[in-house]
């Protein structure tokens, strides 16, 4: 059984309060810096562009992230909107993050005159990094859980941070959940280490981009299945959202490999197949003059 986490404030300097999910989160985004530094020497990129690029792409994901975390919980933050879009932040919906952080790449790339799919590959793994660590702030939030379960690794949450559902008048206060956190959190270490390694095992067949595509369908369906989990997610028709703008995702990623891979394929060879073989040339032998 996962337990109740110690309080969500780490210290506090006057009225300033550090929290742990927002530590998470700096720790997260070092070791994904680190993890894209090391990626683009080994590709022969430039480096040096990350720094200031992770920072511009941190912000369009917070951004994304909180925009759609309110929208995702409108019951609770429509009353007080302008608060709710104000750091500092406890809640971050990591599909809009993804979309314009994703967005704010592929600006940059532009801007700077690069090639896109060698640093979608660096960023891809890096992406999963991040978000393995920064889960780990959910918990100390007590946030992202999902249904109740008996499950030896069920998850406390106390009261006050129960959902109208799952309130300690209608389940008990000894009722355990899904962490969904955790979920993810182990998901996200998996991809970073296994598909960074099958791209290094398989570099002289993968096509450039493939890897960092590989990244983000795999959050994309790790999401897809844990929404069923979910509690009080935002809904459109009777069906989670998520499942729309996941799904959207995953689709868009799919069609780009396949475009990626239909492109990488050697030109010869289409044509080749295409080009029916010739039949050798007849020769008609001519006949030998007989001597009388």
């Amino acid at each position: 059984m996962l337990p109740l986490p110690p309080d969500s404030i780490l210290f506090s300097i006057g009225p300033l309060a550090i929290r742990w999910y927002g530590l998470l989160y700096a720790v997260g985004l070092l070791v994904a810096y680190q993890f894209m530094v090391r990626e683009a020497k080994r590709r022969k990129l430039n480096a040096d562009l990350i720094a200031n690029g992770l920072i511009i792409i941190s912000i369009a994901a917070l951004v994304g992230g909180r925009l759609y975390h309110v929208i995702d919980g409108w019951d609770r933050y429509s009353a007080n909107l302008i608060g709710a879009l104000i750091p500092p932040y406890e809640g971050l919906g990591a599909p809009g993050g993804l979309i314009t952080g994703v967005i704010a790449l592929a600006i940059l790339l532009r801007r700077w005159r690069q090639s896109p799919w060698g640093w979608v590959d660096v960023a891809g793994p890096a992406i999963l990094v991040m978000q393995a660590i920064a889960r780990w702030g959910n918990w100390f939030n007590q946030e992202l859980y999902g249904l109740p379960t008996d499950l030896p690794w069920g998850l406390a949450i106390d009261c006050a941070h129960r959902t109208v559902a799952t309130s300690c008048s209608a389940i008990g206060e000894g009722a355990r959940f899904h962490p969904l956190f955790l979920y993810e959190s182990l998901s996200g270490f998996a991809g970073a280490l296994v598909l960074p390694a099958l791209g290094e095992r398989l570099k002289k067949r993968v096509t450039p981009g493939l890897i960092g595509l590989s990244a983000i369908a795999w959050y994309a369906v790790t999401r897809l299945l844990l929404e069923g989990l979910r509690l009080e997610n935002w809904k459109v028709g009777g069906v989670p959202t998520a499942y729309f703008v996941m799904g959207g995702i995953l689709l868009v990623t799919l069609l780009i490999a396949a475009a990626r891979v239909r492109s990488a394929m050697p030109a010869t060879a289409s044509k080749t197949a295409r080009k029916p073989a010739r039949s050798p040339a007849r020769t008609t032998a001519k006949p030998k003059r007989r001597r009388i």
